[in-house]
């Protein structure tokens, strides 16, 4: 079987659209397909994307491609969420407290609030469900190791070693 390279780019379509297409090289030479259609890049279009491209691509490919077709870029950075945040707000809609503070101290100039920020919960709000997947799964792994008391015996705690947390 023969692979043939691929190319992942964005083209400019009428209308204010952009595209990002798949070149592929056949032996009848080069064809092009849609993978997705945007009127600003973000996160969602390039998971679009990614979903129906035939090979994989390189995402900073992709946002360079689209710099250079004049598409306006909405990725997830802290700016685009910033304004989703500030637009919200304007309509009256508030963040739940808990997250109000979480926004406060992440925030913070202060290096004390930051280390709180940085040591809380925080990591996990915006954790993928494969991530805390894996999280699970290696306290799953924990609990298996650590030894449990059955009827009638003594139980030590013996050390946990590297073997038996696998």
């Amino acid at each position: 079987m023969v692979i043939f390279p691929t190319m992942t780019y964005v083209v400019t379509r009428p209308g204010g659209w952009w595209e990002i297409r798949e070149s592929v090289a056949t032996p009848r030479g080069p064809r092009a397909r849609t993978l997705a259609s945007f009127k600003a890049l973000t996160d969602e279009v390039l998971a679009r994307a990614r979903a129906a491209a035939g090979r994989p691509f390189e995402l900073a490919d992709v946002v360079r491609s689209a710099r250079r077709a004049g598409a306006p870029i909405e990725r997830s950075e802290p700016d685009a969420h910033a304004r989703g945040l500030t637009r919200a707000l304007a309509r009256g809609e508030r963040p739940r407290s808990g997250l109000r503070r979480l926004l406060v101290s992440g925030l913070s100039d202060d290096p004390a609030v930051r280390r709180a920020f940085d040591d809380s919960i925080a990591r996990w709000i915006g954790a993928t469900p494969r991530q805390r997947g894996d999280a699970l799964v290696q306290l799953l792994g924990l609990a298996d190791a650590i030894p449990s008391k059955r009827p009638g015996t003594r139980c030590a705690f013996p050390g946990l070693s590297p073997e038996r947390l696998r």
